[in-house]
């Protein structure tokens, strides 16, 4: 329950100095902010910029204590020690097999559906895991797999089998990408999401072909795209400067032709069936008999002959589209996109496409390579960047996690997925194939892309301001329908200590939030909303300051 205290002051809901921006943010601008360099404030650690930057594009929110930690170590040193770092659990959840007909009978406890048949749970401890746990680069990479390689519980309605899918994601994010391409063929949930489980061989007297769901997401969504690319991520054209496309019906035909034979794995105790019932733990398993063994035509004239097994056809078609030379640059610009900024220039794309085909050793689709390349990229690194195409609005669940750390938020994780979720990214319950925002999102009234603006409009932006307000102001309790629900709550203890001089208070928010680059106006405005509170009321004095900070565009648009 959320309950808001009646002593707030209402001169904190909204400071006409709180969103400077907040027309351009409406519209999804990339940038509207200016640096004023890298402040050492009164009352915290000094916080060197870069270091802040390159925790807010490799963690879910950078601490001053992980920033005073990373400057000592260096940033190599730190992604050494997170991508040897195991992965967080996203839950252990009982198998619930799905009957039929009612999922939840008369008599079934009253969450039943909530907590046995949704990712709710799952997605709660991803807020937890986010805030807490010491895998944070790994949670963020694995967060950007889980949109691109989409599987949502609107199809799965299985508690456990979604927190498998996403837990094979965390525990892939630092392996090969034709590794990650193998585990989520064979996954039970994607083969639920995308049809490819139960999926049989033409029957010519039924008059039934191959499903070709997943064979077309794999293609357009999972893989290479739909138009050839360079290497720096422009796209390819013919003599009529038309796009040139990567594959075409045939390929599709080819590629469900392969995906043909495969049916859930068989539960304990159970014979294999040549359609098994719903089970969502394991893999896959073939059955020969339902397979196509003709020949078949894959990406550019690749070939498989006839007569080849479920898990040779597999493997070989996964080897021909792990070879195609879109697959770098189509993959590693949605990566850069995800952690760094929605415009990479093409030479950024085509530094990390060189890393995926290679990570030095000779070994291509090394996800450590590539997330290396991208986050020490000098596109990615320095104390700000100042282009106006450069940067990302912070997504829901980003905005939510990285005020949560920066601010020592203590959470279970439920009102920070109740939150993310009306701020329209319900994690983990994406409303199809194609994530909660395309890639390609345009920015109105500019070339410019800003993939994350897909969720925000007038509603939302008031959405968010209702969250930071909340996070800071209101007394959130555990829900009591969660065991071991801690709550939410925001004791500001660090900030505190800043909390007597508006200034340093300002200057240690900017280091902290932004990076140093806040402009003169806006810290004019936060120091004015805090010396509007009495100066023996430090917690709110925190409060007015962050709140003026949250809700601001120069914070949300990440530069």
């Amino acid at each position: 329950m959320t309950t808001r205290p009646s002593s707030t002051p209402a001169r904190v809901r909204f400071h006409p100095g709180a969103l400077p921006c907040a027309l351009l943010l409406l519209a999804g601008a990339l940038g509207c902010s200016s640096s004023s360099g890298t402040p050492s404030p009164d009352g915290g650690p000094a916080l060197n910029a870069d270091t802040v930057r390159f925790l807010e594009q490799s963690t879910f929110g950078p601490t001053e204590a992980l920033v005073a930690s990373v400057q000592d170590a260096g940033f190599s040193s730190f992604l050494d020690a997170q991508f040897a770092t195991p992965a967080s659990s996203l839950g252990t959840y009982a198998v619930n097999l799905e009957p039929p007909a009612v999922k939840c009978p008369t008599g079934s406890p009253p969450n039943c559906y909530r907590d046995s048949f949704t990712a709710f749970l799952p997605a709660v401890q991803f807020f937890h895991n986010a805030l807490v746990g010491n895998d944070q680069l790994r949670q963020r990479v694995a967060f950007a797999l889980s949109q691109i390689l989409v599987v949502s519980d609107g199809e799965v309605n299985s508690t456990y089998g979604m927190a498998d899918y996403q837990q094979l994601l965390l525990d892939d994010a630092f392996t090969n990408y034709r590794q990650i391409l193998q585990d989520v063929t064979l996954s039970p949930a994607m083969g639920r999401y995308l049809n490819m489980v139960n999926n049989d061989k033409a029957n010519p007297a039924k008059g039934t072909h191959p499903n070709e769901n997943y064979a077309r997401e794999l293609l357009q969504l999972f893989s290479i795209g739909l138009v050839k690319l360079n290497s720096d991520g422009s796209v390819v054209t013919d003599s009529n400067n038309q796009p040139v496309a990567t594959y075409d019906q045939s390929v599709v035909d080819g590629y469900a032709a392969v995906f043909t034979g495969w049916t859930y794995p068989t539960m304990p105790g159970v014979a294999q069936k040549p359609h098994n019932p719903t089970y969502y733990r394991g893999v896959m398993e073939a059955v020969q008999a339902n397979h196509d063994t003709t020949a078949k035509t894959l990406l550019d004239g690749a070939t498989l002959p006839a007569g080849q097994t479920a898990a040779q056809d597999l493997k070989g078609a996964l080897d021909v589209l792990f070879q195609h030379p879109n697959l770098g640059p189509f993959i590693g610009k949605q990566l850069i996109q995800f952690l760094v900024t929605s415009n990479p220039s093409p030479a950024y794309v085509a530094r990390v496409s060189a890393a995926f085909a290679d990570n030095g050793a000779g070994v291509r689709g090394d996800l450590p390579a590539v997330v290396r390349a991208i986050l020490l990229d000098p596109e990615a690194r320095g104390a700000a960047q100042s282009a106006p195409s450069y940067g990302k609005l912070r997504e829901p669940a980003l905005l939510a996690a990285n005020l949560a750390r920066a601010l020592g938020v203590q959470s279970d994780g439920v009102y920070l997925r109740n939150a993310s979720a009306a701020m329209e990214q319900p994690v983990y319950q994406s409303g199809s194939v194609f994530n909660f925002y395309p890639p390609n999102y345009p920015l109105a009234g500019t070339t410019l892309v800003s993939p994350p603006s897909t969720l925000l409009d007038s509603t939302s932006v008031l959405t968010r301001s209702n969250f930071i307000y909340a996070l800071l102001f209101a007394t959130i309790n555990p829900d009591p329908t969660i065991p071991g629900a801690t709550g939410t709550s925001a004791p500001l203890t660090a900030l505190g200590t800043s909390a007597a001089d508006a200034g340093a208070l300002a200057d240690r928010l900017n280091a902290l939030l932004m990076h140093g680059t806040m402009s003169q106006p806006m810290r004019q405005a936060v120091v004015n909303a805090v010396n509007a509170v009495p100066t023996t009321d430090s917690l709110d004095r925190v409060r007015a300051a962050a709140y003026v900070v949250g809700t601001s565009a120069q914070y949300q648009v990440e530069q």
